[in-house]
């Protein structure tokens, strides 16, 4: 397996295996299925991992914790604090919180629920606008001092926040969506990125789906799938980002490559401290995923992509969901 390094050293597979979608309710009847599948993903090469504790809440923290039981000196494992969680419920109000003691009460929730001391990569889940970032980045350096925490990250953070945390407490990861469909971090997140020796976990980097050539205009996403909500899903603008699939399957034919696995290569072309964060519930995406450690594209390919220059329609999430972004 490729290895990549992100900020303060930490090395890890050069792509990382989500979580998210894991268990779709709290019951998670999907357990044993899923358990399984990032058990083959160590199999595999891959050392990364993603979850969070509002997945759930609580419950997918607690099934990867299962599935790595015995296997910790194998995998590093990120996990993610920032939401109101109710104790009692175990449901999430959908509001931010990075108070102080929010933080320190959401790591030791995580590390009893994953099983484990420490946890390798600690993301602020999002900003939290009435908290200070050098007071959130001020309890994660605690953390870090008390052998809880390994490495500060951030997710879906603007420029400015980026530096004051970094100011505080140096980070070591990114984590926003960035794909061929979503290159606004370009502009001004990468280059920030770059100057302070910052990595970079994209999410989202086959477009939810999207860019894998598996979906058209035509294709009925039901009521409960959250993509029906999402814009850039609406009928016409899949109709009008068909041409993106085309171009990368059109490209991905010289190279014996799927629509996925170029989508994939063209990330992980653009830096080498950019490390790809997929998500698939099934064994031969998570095998065709990382095949695409073994697509180079050459630099006619990229300049090909660049050239066309398709313009792609549709926001990325709803309005509201907009809001939380980017701060």
């Amino acid at each position: 397996m490729q290895k990549r390094k992100l900020g303060q050293g930490l090395e890890v597979s050069a792509l990382s295996l989500g979580a998210m979608g894991y268990g779709k309710s709290r019951e998670i009847e999907d357990r044993a299925e899923m358990i399984d599948l990032l058990r083959k993903a160590v199999d595999l090469g891959v050392d990364f991992f993603d979850t969070a504790e509002v997945y759930g809440p609580w419950t997918n923290e607690e099934m990867v914790g299962e599935a790595f039981r015995g296997l910790r000196d194998k995998v590093k494992i990120a996990t993610k604090f920032g939401w109101n969680i109710d104790q009692t419920t175990g449901i999430s109000g959908g509001d931010v919180n990075s108070k102080p003691a929010q933080i320190r009460q959401a790591i030791e929730g995580s590390l009893k629920r994953l099983g484990t001391d420490y946890v390798d990569l600690y993301y602020q889940h999002r900003v939290d606008p009435d908290v200070p970032m050098e007071d959130v980045a001020g309890v994660v350096r605690d953390l870090i001092a008390e052998g809880k925490v390994l490495h500060f990250g951030l997710s879906e953070a603007g420029a400015t926040s980026i530096r004051r945390a970094h100011g505080v407490q140096p980070v070591a990861a990114l984590q926003s969506e960035y794909s061929l469909w979503t290159r606004e971090p370009e502009a001004e997140i990468i280059p920030t990125l770059e100057e302070l020796g910052i990595g970079f976990v994209p999410f989202s980097p086959l477009g939810k789906g999207f860019l894998t050539g598996k979906i058209d205009a035509s294709t009925q996403l039901a009521d409960n799938d959250f993509r029906s909500k999402i814009p850039r899903f609406a009928p016409e603008a899949r109709e009008a980002n068909q041409a993106l699939v085309d171009l990368i399957r059109t490209i991905g034919e010289r190279h014996g490559a799927t629509p996925a696995q170029v989508a994939l290569a063209w990330i992980l072309a653009q830096k080498p401290w950019i490390v790809p964060l997929f998500g698939t519930r099934k064994l031969e995406r998570l095998t065709e995923n990382l095949g695409a450690l073994g697509v180079t594209l050459t630099a006619t390919d990229l300049a090909e992509i660049e050239a066309a220059n398709i313009s792609v329609e549709g926001a990325r999430y709803p309005d509201e969901m907009m809001r939380r972004v980017g701060i």
